[in-house]
């Protein structure tokens, strides 16, 4: 791609394209080296456009209801004169790498309507259930004019602190009479959580649902909010009828306003850029000890000796740092 195409790319996104801002999505995802240097470039360019959209990361147990939450959420933001940008990450396969990315058929009525844009990205074995690139996909959205952006995430448990690190609002999502509520809490989950919403309220599981916020309200209590500024609600909604979508999402909106009045807003995001150049320069270090044939045989070999108890994992860390260091400075 020239110089001229990427201008071109950019002024595409910039102006709300749907099909340059899936190419520019696409480029970012590549792990060609030429076009990971042009995705760099193409990001820069967009930068000022970018940081202005509500970011909201969803996460829950697989069977909570994450994509009906999304479609429902989505629709009723779409009635409010929103732009919904939706990157939902589907598990990849441990063995085959392969992953089905079927969030579409999940979000039927959402992903005909012109003012959303629905990405699904397989999470390749990333911690946290993330794609790789979903902070990218991210600024690109907000590029092209989505002012709220989901961040659905797998919903395996791995490392919530991956979503929870690149959005404003955290929402943890649960069921109703799924045993023991306060059993079922994952403690590093809830901290993270600026909000827990107990979906499946309707019918017979209302009662049910109501009980479950109630001991998840009480469980809260022991434990220390992520801000002193803001203390996690708890409700119940339904995806399936709508019910209580509107207060789900004015929580949103409550939680935004207060990070703003007391300056954590601007602290958070902060601190999130750091935390992301930080794992971009770990993710540069693993590309360069896979691309170096020499560095990869030689790392092999040292992970043989370490399994085999014939060095220790110190040891083999030193090796490698100074594989790396010897790389460098050919290349110095």
């Amino acid at each position: 791609m020239t110089a001229r195409d990427l201008t071109s790319l950019a002024d595409d996104v910039r102006g709300g394209h749907r099909a340059a801002l899936a190419r520019a999505i696409t480029l970012i995802e590549s792990r060609r080296a030429d076009h990971q240097v042009q995705a760099r470039d193409l990001l820069q360019r967009l930068l000022p456009a970018t940081g202005h959209a509500i970011r909201v990361g969803i996460t829950g147990s697989p069977g909570v209801g994450k994509s009906t939450t999304i479609d429902a959420l989505g629709m009723y933001l779409i009635g409010c004169g929103h732009k919904v940008a939706v990157l939902a990450v589907d598990p990849s396969s441990a063995r085959t790498g392969g992953s089905i990315l079927g969030d579409k058929t999940r979000m039927a009525r959402l992903s005909a309507e012109n003012g959303a844009y629905i990405r699904p990205s397989p999470s390749a074995g990333t911690l946290g259930g993330v794609a790789a690139k979903t902070r990218e996909a991210m600024l690109l959205c907000e590029a092209a004019g989505f002012d709220v952006v989901l961040v659905e995430t797998v919903g395996i448990g791995q490392s919530e602190t991956a979503v929870c690190d690149m959005t404003d609002f955290f929402l943890a999502l649960m069921l109703p009479g799924a045993g023991d509520e306060l059993q079922g809490i994952k403690k590093g989950l809830v901290e993270l959580a600026d909000m827990i919403a107990v979906n499946k309220a309707d019918g017979d599981n209302l009662t049910r649902a109501k009980a479950a916020a109630a001991e998840y309200n009480a469980a809260l209590h022991i434990l220390a909010p992520r801000s002193e500024h803001w203390f996690p609600p708890v409700l119940t909604y339904s995806a399936l009828t709508g019910a209580g979508i509107a207060e789900l999402w004015q929580k949103v909106l409550a939680h935004r306003t207060a990070m703003i009045a007391c300056s954590e807003f601007a602290g958070r995001r902060r601190r999130q850029q750091v935390k992301w150049m930080w794992s971009m320069l770990e993710e540069r270090m693993r590309a360069r000890l896979r691309a170096d044939p020499a560095i990869r045989t030689a790392v092999k070999d040292t992970e043989t000796a370490v399994a085999d108890g014939r060095i220790t994992p110190a040891i083999a860390a030193d090796t490698i740092a100074k594989l790396l260091d010897a790389s460098a400075s050919k290349g110095s």
